[in-house]
């Protein structure tokens, strides 16, 4: 017996330290995040009441303007991938339009109807659905040139290691607009919509624009991070 105590005792110490690494792994797992492809309907209203609460809060609130543009400054980083805007208003980014994200505006839009109205406003189940069931990604491609016309034929794919995914379609580029402040002239925008079957919503991804003159401009996303 006083030969196998130690033995037990490092076995269970063993079985501690595993316990402790595997609970440290679910701790890590719980924080990761994916694009989320797959929706229940209770996940879909919560996504709703996740943008909902926060505008009804900031329009309650005693400086509502104010706090309702502090709240949108925020909400469009949520799925912006590439440059931040506030550092490098002129690199190129995109907004992923996840599912999540149009539930969560769908949501502030309700608040902003019920203040309106001065009822409760809620979108109807089978119109969540259809944002449930949406194939597509849209994605909104952000990025600046010397000339109005420098978007004009622009391309995008996603990169996945060794795989490259093409979007369904795509809209035309905006019309260069005067750019304000530091860097290129102009600032454009383009749509386009990728098929969440087409690509992996957890990976790590490049973004890469093709322009017709042959060059290049691509910027990291992490899928990983965004819902």
């Amino acid at each position: 017996m006083a030969g196998g105590r130690p033995i037990e005792g490092r076995a269970a110490l063993g079985a501690l330290v595993m316990a402790w690494s595997v609970a440290a792994w679910m701790g890590s797992a719980e924080m990761a995040y994916a694009i989320d492809v797959k929706l229940t309907m209770e996940e879909a209203k919560k996504a709703l009441e996740a943008g909902r609460a926060p505008m009804e809060k900031a329009a309650e609130s005693s400086k509502p303007d104010e706090e309702i543009k502090k709240l949108m400054k925020q909400v469009s980083l949520t799925t912006r991938v590439g440059a931040d805007p506030e550092k490098d208003p002129c690199g190129a980014s995109a907004i992923l339009r996840t599912k999540r994200y149009r539930l969560e505006a769908f949501g502030r839009q309700e608040a902003t109807e019920s203040k309106k109205q001065k009822k409760e406003v809620r979108m109807p189940d089978g119109f969540i659905q259809k944002v449930v069931d949406m194939p597509n990604m849209e994605v909104e491609i952000q990025l600046c040139g010397d000339d109005e016309y420098f978007a004009d034929g622009v391309k995008v794919a996603f990169q996945q290691g060794s795989k490259t995914i093409h979007p369904i379609d795509m809209g035309p580029a905006e019309r260069g607009r005067k750019n304000e402040g530091q860097g290129p002239a102009y600032r454009s925008r383009f749509t386009a919509r990728f098929a969440y079957d087409g690509f992996d919503p957890s990976a790590k991804t490049k973004v890469v624009i093709f322009f017709p003159d042959g060059k290049t401009e691509e910027f990291e996303a992490d899928f990983s991070k965004v819902k």
